[in-house]
């Protein structure tokens, strides 16, 4: 949070640059800003204590953890001025991604983010100030699944989530990395143009 906190200041300032953090968290639940307590179920799941944090990213909440990986884009749009079309790259990056990996993904009428024959693989909440965006997307490539279950995640009781373990994918994160990395300078190139 404090390094996209201060990639986001750089650009407010007039910085002209395009970031994508690339990292993964111990597990967490966070809380976007349609998020309440109400959605979290539990905060023990096998054994474990998942705490809760507030992000202030659109959304509502969801889990982070280990196996994750996520996808943190800080980018000025303040010369296209089009939010859903950035949500559209985020996921589209990622649909990329995961085609390389032979895996078919979709958008779905339920919600932003990315699915594969209906179960959700990939999560998005962004922030937006001044056109300047932060947060990003979260790929699932083996995270414990049991996890999701503390939760009502993205607000969506029928929304059941998967993985790429889950669904028969075997793939190390730096490969999937990578691949990210590649559909990002496609995906988002016009933002990255001087």
């Amino acid at each position: 949070m404090a390094e996209q906190e201060k990639l986001r200041d750089a650009l407010l300032a007039g910085e002209n640059k395009f970031h994508l953090i690339l990292t993964e968290h111990p597990p967490i639940y966070t809380l976007g800003t349609s998020g309440t307590e109400q959605d979290v179920l539990t905060r023990d799941i096998d054994g474990e204590t998942i705490e809760v944090f507030e992000t202030g990213r659109g959304g509502e909440v969801t889990y982070h953890g280990p196996g994750q990986l996520m996808c943190y884009v800080v980018a000025d749009l303040s010369q296209e001025q089009d939010l859903r079309k950035h949500i559209w790259r985020l996921e589209e990056m990622l649909m990329r991604t995961l085609a390389d990996l032979d895996v078919i993904a979709t958008r779905d009428e339920r919600g932003i983010g990315v699915w594969v024959g209906g179960l959700k693989i990939a999560a998005a909440g962004v922030r937006c100030r001044r056109w300047v965006v932060w947060h990003g997307i979260a790929l699932n490539i083996n995270p414990k699944l049991n996890h999701f279950k503390g939760i009502v995640p993205c607000g969506m009781a029928d929304a059941p989530v998967t993985s790429l373990e889950k669904l028969g994918v075997d793939a190390e994160r730096e490969h999937v990395e990578k691949l990210v990395i590649k559909h990002c300078q496609t995906v988002f190139a016009s933002l990255l143009e001087d």
